[in-house]
């Protein structure tokens, strides 16, 4: 990379580093959180979807990323996540809590959104997809530090509310240094073609024109987001706690497989981010996508014994694979014009679709009676996903602009 390409990339990866602690504190911190404000057992999963009802206000944000630029958006973001982060940690009830997590994540939904935007847009060709799977890694090694706190829990002062300030503070210091983030030259280019052109209408026509334009496209970036986001959320939300009821782990226990497993499953998808450069994004996230379904299947399915750390490993590196690149493949298949919007979508609906997986974990609980099933009955989705990426053209090996004439030539 050039000495920019650098720093850009750290300056939005560092925030996905300590955004990713703060993202994950409730799913570790689950059974401490729901003793302390009395949350009932088939409300602990439908409390993540009502912090997912924040992707609705997330995506107008980065929706006006293609309006007023990358940057000043990125500024707003970090610092309202921030701030709402720190607020959390004095909630003195079940309804300030859930309030102050649905502003974190109106803030953080959006960070996400427009880091991945970023980083496409100005990343090189043969670097696009080692660069999602570094920012993913990023984001989910801030899980990591999340959870070597999380196995201090009992001895902090306040318990889990230490760990959100803990976890807030950094993010006022990326705040604060992302002044010096540069807006990324090709929105700076498209801005300059339209300088002319009226805001206002572009963005009341600028969804239109991007569903009329690419519709295929979208339609096939969408339903695969809808279906992983669907399959997977349960079991990403409930795996500390239910290593800790079911498989009697401790916190410092969930933090020894969390660390050094998490960092092995790190290591996985930087290198099939890297492979996916070489043999292409279609055939690498449908790998990882069936790999990611048949572990979280087994560690959920009542087993227990040696086995329950390499399977939870292996799903976890599927998964953070599968995820970084879809979320770069909806960012390389629509021009610069559209894809803080396309991101923007795709976010939403993952998160959304997640959030009504989330919502039936809880029916699904009180017809087992159990997690386990509850979880693994959404994983049967995935297939759908694979047929869906089956339909994507592939990006791998092309400028972001070769992708975009591609279109246009089939249309």
């Amino acid at each position: 990379m050039t000495v920019r390409q650098e720093r850009i990339f750290l300056l939005v990866g560092v925030a996905a580093l300590f955004a990713g602690y703060d993202m994950n504190i409730y799913g570790l911190a689950i059974p401490q959180i729901q003793v302390s404000l009395h949350i009932p057992e088939n409300r602990v999963a439908l409390t993540v979807f009502f912090f997912r009802l924040a992707s609705f206000a997330a995506i107008l944000l980065a929706y006006s990323a293609d309006l007023v630029g990358r940057r000043r958006l990125l500024l707003i973001t970090i610092f309202g996540q921030a701030v709402a982060t720190l607020a959390t940690a004095f909630s003195a009830t079940y309804g300030e809590f859930l309030t102050a997590q649905i502003v974190t994540r109106v803030f953080g939904y959006a960070e996400e959104m427009l880091c991945i935007v970023v980083i496409m847009e100005e990343m090189s060709a043969a670097a696009r997809g080692w660069a999602a799977g570094t920012f993913s890694a990023m984001d989910s090694t801030g899980a990591g530090l999340a959870s070597l706190v999380f196995a201090l829990v009992n001895l902090l002062p306040f318990g889990w509310r230490a760990i959100y300030v803990i976890g807030a503070l950094p993010l006022f210091l990326v705040a604060f240094l992302r002044r010096r983030l540069p807006e990324t030259r090709r929105f700076e280019a498209e801005q300059t073609i339209h300088s002319l052109r009226s805001r206002v209408a572009q963005a009341l026509t600028m969804l239109r024109l991007l569903v009329s334009e690419y519709p295929g496209r979208v339609t096939a970036i969408l339903l695969a987001v809808a279906a992983v986001g669907f399959s997977f959320a349960p079991a990403l939300v409930l795996m500390s706690k239910y290593l800790q009821q079911v498989h009697h782990y401790s916190p410092a226990q969930v933090t020894a497989l969390y660390v050094p497993g998490g960092f092995i499953a790190l290591v996985i998808s930087i290198v099939a981010g890297r492979t996916s450069d070489r043999i292409g994004r279609r055939p690498v996230i449908a790998a990882t996508l069936a790999l990611s379904a048949g572990g979280f299947a087994v560690f959920y399915g009542g087993w227990g014994g040696w086995f329950i750390p390499p399977v939870w490993i292996l799903a976890m590196a599927g998964f953070f694979t599968s995820d970084a690149l879809l979320a770069g493949f909806s960012s390389e298949i629509v021009p610069t014009a559209y894809r803080a919007t396309v991101s923007g979508l795709r976010y939403s609906v993952g998160l959304l679709m997640g959030g009504l997986s989330l919502a039936l974990e809880g029916v699904f609980y009180d017809m087992f009676q159990a997690h386990g099933p509850a979880v693994m009955l959404p994983l049967a989705l995935v297939p759908l996903a694979l047929l869906a990426v089956f339909f994507l053209p592939e990006p791998s090996g092309k400028t972001l602009e070769e992708m975009t004439t591609q279109a246009n030539t089939a249309s």
